[in-house]
């Protein structure tokens, strides 16, 4: 009998087969990463070195698989939060933070397809990832402006809505990936402590 095959509904996964999944998963990510949309199942399972019978163990479908890759690396990014805080200046590690959110968002880019047929046909749950993305940014600017690095008036919301345009004008663009970076300079730039800034005033004439 293989051992992945009729678990017991909610039993632990089995080491092995939590070692299977996380190659999958890896293998996945790595065709999504190189724009590789329309992967085949077959070729995935070869690249982690399983056969194609105990990727659909795990997966049954490549909705399901698209659906566990993308909870995966959307709960990595935000568990990177407090290690980096921990380890960086707040406005340092935003920055830090901020490379490997656009790291997540090509991802996604990949399998947008997959997921937006998914979302419509109500077989993949739709995601609160912006709500928790602005949350995680808060957490750097309430960090960033306690300790006197990051400014105390800003919306997280807008840094949120700024790192998407960011990446959106890099993706649609074609924009070199050290001109995104230069474009996320100026932002962390304007979060600083000390910026100039001023509220926006109707002209006089």
């Amino acid at each position: 009998m293989n051992p992945e095959s009729d678990p017991i509904p909610g039993a632990p996964m089995r080491a092995d087969a939590l070692r299977n999944r996380s190659k999958i998963l890896a293998a996945a990510r790595d065709a999504y990463s190189d724009g590789d949309a329309g992967a085949s199942l077959d070729a995935i399972a070869r690249a982690a070195g399983v056969g194609i019978g105990t990727l659909y163990r795990h997966f049954p479908t490549r909705e399901a698989l698209v659906d566990a890759l993308y909870a995966t690396e959307l709960d990595a990014v935000i568990a990177a939060a407090p290690s980096l805080l921990e380890d960086y200046p707040a406005d340092r590690a935003l920055h830090i933070w901020a490379g490997r959110y656009f790291q997540f968002v090509e991802l996604k880019h990949g399998m947008f397809e997959t997921l937006r047929s998914g979302w419509a046909a109500g077989t993949i749950a739709t995601p609160d990832t912006r709500s928790r993305v602005t949350e995680t940014i808060a957490a750097f600017l309430s960090a960033g402006s306690n300790a006197g690095v990051l400014r105390n008036d800003v919306d997280a919301k807008d840094v949120t809505a700024s790192l998407i345009g960011i990446q959106l004008g890099h993706a649609v663009a074609g924009d070199s990936p050290a001109q995104r970076e230069r474009l996320l300079d100026l932002l962390l730039d304007g979060l600083a402590t000390g910026a100039a800034h001023s509220q926006s005033q109707n002209p006089t004439v």
